[in-house]
């Protein structure tokens, strides 16, 4: 009972420090699930870096998991998810007839209250994809834990929740669209890797991965429109989106010029020394150069 009342004052401290911070709040998600209070978002992104950090450790003697037919299971239900995000976020948008330069959080009508509710699924879909690095602990995959991957993972949560709970509609459309298309070629292939008899013919990984970039570059112009021409959309978030946008294009042109421009260099030096070592299983997008040396033995899954 005790502990009841201290978790309830928590939260209205820090409720009424957000609103002083951020203003009024949208009243149409009042009493949604997880987005009442702050706490339980924190505490998720609280607990994913404390078994990010323990896991590995766990996990240190043990023998790695397969996870075979779960990862089948659960990247195709990523899949649909996204796809249905996707689909949704479009036609509502159609449907609201929402201006692509600027748009403000309440004149689509109807048309916001189905933005607001596919987009509470968006933001939920990313407490799902903690599992995304669960999975990589078990099965040993520390390699795959760069920072660029938890840096995304954790901070998606904690920015959705504030999204949905101040601007749930409106200019926010257009990433979360953008990014459930991305999601639904991503989990597509992680789902199909998942199964080694696919993996030779899996070859448009490079290309997620210059979709993402993409995603981040079309997505800070459309945010920039709403800068060069306002409307009622909230300023302070876009300049907001526009940053977080920048770290992401860095972090992943980082990645995309460790994972393949140096591959492909390290690929040519060894054809000319004679080399006949290659390079199979398969890494996701959020995949590091340090690795590749483990690579190169025969995958056991």
């Amino acid at each position: 009972m005790w502990d009841c009342y201290r978790m309830e004052l928590l939260d209205k401290t820090i409720n009424s420090y957000l609103d002083v911070w951020l203003g009024p709040r949208d009243p149409r998600v009042k009493g949604w699930l997880l987005l009442e209070n702050y706490t339980p978002t924190f505490i998720f992104s609280v607990l994913y870096l404390l078994i990010v950090w323990l896991g590995p450790k766990y996990m240190r003697n043990k023998q790695p998991f397969s996870c075979r037919g779960i990862l089948v299971v659960y990247n195709l239900g990523l899949t649909l998810l996204s796809l249905y995000m996707f689909y949704e976020l479009v036609t509502g948008v159609w449907e609201g007839g929402y201006n692509f330069f600027c748009q403000d959080t309440h004149s689509g009508g109807e048309a916001d209250m189905k933005i607001i509710r596919v987009l509470w699924w968006y933001y939920f879909s990313k407490l799902i994809e903690f599992m995304d690095t669960f999975f990589f602990i078990v099965r040993k995959n520390n390699h795959q834990i760069t920072v660029l991957h938890v840096y995304h993972h954790a901070t998606m949560l904690n920015i959705w929740w504030f999204v949905m709970n101040w601007v749930p509609c409106g200019h926010s459309y257009f990433g979360a669209t953008l990014n459930s298309f991305i999601h639904v070629l991503m989990y597509s292939y992680y789902g199909l890797s998942a199964v080694p008899a696919m993996r030779p013919y899996l070859w448009w990984k490079k290309y997620i991965t210059q979709g993402q970039l993409t995603q981040f570059v079309l997505t800070i112009f459309q945010t920039s429109c709403g800068v060069v021409w306002p409307c009622a959309f909230p300023q302070g978030w876009l300049y907001f989106q526009i940053s977080y946008m920048i770290s992401l294009i860095i972090l992943f042109t980082n990645f995309y010029i460790q994972t393949y421009n140096k591959k492909a260099s390290s690929r040519r030096k060894e054809y000319q020394n004679g080399s006949t070592a290659t390079v199979n299983g398969y890494t996701n997008s959020f995949s590091s150069l340090e690795n590749n040396v483990k690579q190169r033995k025969q995958r056991k899954d």
